[in-house]
């Protein structure tokens, strides 16, 4: 575990960047982090340093498939950034990355406007209900001149889309920019200014998240490791409470629970006394094993939440406009659930009288997971099928 202190000087905010594949979230990311460290509020990283664990597509792009976590600061806040995939196969990160966000930077391409995966972006914020969406428009060195009304309609068919996933679209900021020019130091109005723009509208338009730190401590698992002779770090985002060294905690779902000792906390390699909500950190574990601990699983306040495989919930199935099924489903449907950082097939059952469920539909159901997964009413959920998302969901009720 690293031993430098972690100082909390200033409000800590999570964001991120969504969007389609190749509209230049990475490059962006890479942007800001350049433009900070003028500042001395960041450490400079290059495109592919953040878009490690990317594959090659072709001989010049990359696929961005790994959530990268980088920070920065602004004047006023620190941030941890999560660049998440834009790759449609891989929205599987998408989901547990957009958990991390109090805000995020929706970056479009202004020579294209608005893809498939813009869409499903918003609508993937919108589900594990991220609050606020800051608009990026890159690329826009290459529009000028003539292309200028071209602009303006990409503009306006981002409001409305933000509109249809019950942003706020007609009030939503939208900064004019190249990550490009800004990552060459290009002091022209779509260069380092458009990024200074978009930090102050990031400061600005994000509101600093009310914590849910008097609640009991929660985190859904996202990696786990081993450190030769100190023992097993789970790494997450805290949802809620707080957990300090020393105190108890239990490990939750997909098996029988576990109670444990947390022996160390740390962030961005500095160590802290204590985690708390909206933090992301890993948590040194007494005793256990790195095979006992996988992403799925979460840490808890002992007998604050508990294991289930059954649950009432409401749906809504996605229509074929938004990139859903194409089909109805009937009673006896398998999909895959995403809640948190655990994917569980599961089976729905219908309620009486429903023989069917046309896309676009909104209904009360009951699921059975083949697995347990810490599960509590209120809690949110994607429905996936074949590679995409095809529904979102609340749980209603907890069965057993």
């Amino acid at each position: 575990m690293a031993k430098e202190q972690f100082e909390r000087t200033k409000p800590h905010v999570n964001v991120g960047t969504i969007g389609h594949v190749d509209h230049g979230k990475t490059t962006l990311t890479a942007a800001i982090l350049h433009a900070q460290s003028k500042k001395g509020f960041a450490e400079v990283k290059s495109y592919a340093d953040i878009a490690k664990g990317g594959t090659v597509r072709d001989s010049s792009k990359i696929v961005t498939i790994a959530v990268s976590h980088v920070e920065y600061e602004s004047d006023t806040r620190h941030y941890a950034h999560v660049d998440c995939p834009g790759h449609a196969d891989f929205v599987k990160n998408m989901i547990t990355g957009a958990a991390q966000m109090d805000g995020a930077i929706l970056v479009v391409d202004a020579t294209t406007g608005p893809m498939p995966q813009t869409r499903e972006h918003i609508l993937l914020a919108r589900q594990v209900d991220v609050p606020n969406v800051v608009v990026f428009l890159n690329k826009c060195d290459l529009m000028q001149g003539d292309d200028e009304e071209l602009v303006e309609l990409v503009d306006m068919e981002i409001r409305d889309l933000l509109s249809k996933y019950e942003f706020d679209g007609d009030n939503a900021k939208i900064i004019r920019g190249s990550a490009t020019k800004a990552l060459s130091d290009d002091e022209g109005e779509l260069g380092l200014p458009a990024i200074q723009q978009l930090m102050e509208t990031i400061d600005s338009e994000i509101e600093e998240p009310v914590r849910d730190v008097d609640k009991p401590f929660l985190m859904s698992v996202e990696d786990v490791f081993s450190i030769t002779g100190r023992g097993t770090v789970a790494t997450g985002r805290i949802e809620r409470g707080m957990v300090k060294v020393g105190e108890e905690v239990e490990l939750v779902g997909l098996a029988e629970s576990r109670k444990t000792t947390c022996t160390g906390v740390e962030m961005f390699r500095k160590e802290l006394g204590q985690g708390q909500a909206g933090d992301n950190v890993g948590i040194l574990l007494r005793g256990v094993e790195k095979e006992d601990v996988q992403r799925g699983h979460v840490l808890a306040k002992p007998g604050t939440i508990k294991p289930h495989a059954k649950a009432k919930a409401q749906i809504y199935v996605l229509n074929k406009d938004e990139g859903g099924r194409h089909t109805p489903f009937f009673k006896g449907y398998r999909p895959q659930f995403f809640f948190g950082t655990a994917d569980v097939t599961g089976v729905v059952e219908l309620p009486e009288g429903v023989e069917m469920v046309m896309p676009g539909d909104n209904l009360g159901v009951s699921i059975e997971l083949q697995k347990p997964i810490a599960m509590e009413s209120g809690q949110r959920f994607a429905i996936r099928e074949g590679g995409k998302t095809i529904g979102a969901g609340n749980i209603t009720d907890v069965v057993e």
